[in-house]
């Protein structure tokens, strides 16, 4: 019999880490979800339960990146070695670079750069003993193509794109696969925050459930094979 895989999964509470709990759940890989929201987390937790999966929920604010790496190790301590980790927290905001202060934007780059990075360093060490792992980082199209008005969200995922392949080379040899998501605009909540101001056809939009779709198909592919990084659009037309 194989052995279960075990997932780590952040901003795990909506979105996109909440179509990937879920789809995890479905392919019978455990999971430990990271959020804010300890009311949401449970939530998402009793619906990867109902759909025959297994979980734990994990408070944490990944804001607070001084404190990230510890905590993701002693969650990996309690839940079990990680075979996944998932990126997905993320916040975004809209604005010219000349009116950004220097809080917003070290804000942005904190949790959607920084944190990853100690995450990351969370789970290399016991990835590295066992001789292998996934880490998938999403990123977006922003990160291939800047755009005006989002400058610090966009430097923020051309971050995580150069950290993504700068890890991929230096854990190559160690069986360790790296994998950047760049999805297009995705229909999740990010659009309904206040610091965002943008008006897109959401109909039109990447779902969730189309993005975890696209990151439990990288993580299915035999451990001799990985898919680097992955361009996700909506057909629709819309960015």
């Amino acid at each position: 019999m194989t052995e279960k895989k075990r997932a780590l999964i952040t901003g795990a509470s909506s979105g996109i880490g909440k179509a990937t709990a879920l789809a995890f759940a479905k392919a019978g890989i455990d999971v430990a979800l990271i959020s804010r929201s300890t009311e949401k987390l449970t939530a998402v937790a009793e619906a990867v339960i109902s759909a025959g999966g297994v979980a734990k929920t994990y408070t944490m604010d990944l804001s607070r990146v001084d404190h990230v790496q510890k905590r993701i190790q002693d969650i990996v301590s309690e839940f079990g070695d990680i075979d996944i980790l998932v990126n997905s927290a993320g916040v975004a905001s809209t604005g010219n670079l000349k009116e950004t202060s220097l809080s917003e934007w070290q804000q942005i780059i904190d949790l959607n750069l920084t944190s990853v990075f100690q995450c990351i360093l969370g789970v290399l060490p016991t990835m590295r003993d066992r001789s292998g792992g996934t880490i998938i980082n999403i990123s977006s199209i922003a990160g291939k193509q800047a755009f005006a008005n989002w400058g610090a969200y966009s430097v923020s995922k051309a971050g995580l794109i150069a950290l993504s392949q700068a890890l991929s080379q230096e854990e190559r040899a160690y069986g360790i696969r790296v994998i950047t998501i760049c999805p297009g605009a995705v229909n999740t909540g990010l659009w309904d925050t206040e610091t965002v101001d943008a008006d897109f056809d959401r109909s039109k939009m990447l779902t969730p459930e189309i993005v975890a779709q696209s990151i439990l198909y990288t993580v299915m592919l035999p451990p001799q094979a990985v898919v680097n990084e992955l361009i996700l659009m909506p057909s629709a037309g819309v960015l």
